[in-house]
């Protein structure tokens, strides 16, 4: 498992994390789109911002390997902001290739943006 050097570890002031420090003995959890509700806690919402704002910082728009990042923040944001790289896809994989798709993240999180 690719451990991402310089990623942020959690949101900081809480216990939100955004990577994990070991793969699991039973392989990855495989990723899945989540719904976000629109009445999820506003810590949950600045979570997936604050996530994607560093995905975006240490990736751009270039692939990236999921390694160590967590799946249940991933799954609050794949299949919009972030999305597969690589067909077939492996959701089960520490290896697979994931990307951020700008448009979707600058329709979503505007706010990440607005420092251009």
């Amino acid at each position: 498992m690719l451990k991402h050097r310089g990623f942020p570890g959690r949101l900081p002031s809480s216990d939100l994390q955004f990577v994990i420090r070991r793969a699991s003995k039973d392989g990855a959890t495989a990723l899945k789109a989540r719904e976000r509700f629109a009445d999820r806690r506003p810590i949950e919402k600045a979570a997936d911002r604050e996530f994607l704002r560093a995905l975006i910082e240490h990736f751009g728009e270039e692939p990236f390997e999921r390694g160590n990042l967590d799946a249940g923040r991933i799954n609050f944001l794949f299949g919009r902001e972030v999305v597969p790289a690589e067909d077939p896809f492996d959701p089960a994989s520490y290896e697979a290739l994931l990307r951020v798709d700008i448009e979707r993240a600058r329709a979503s999180f505007p706010e990440i943006f607005d420092d251009e």
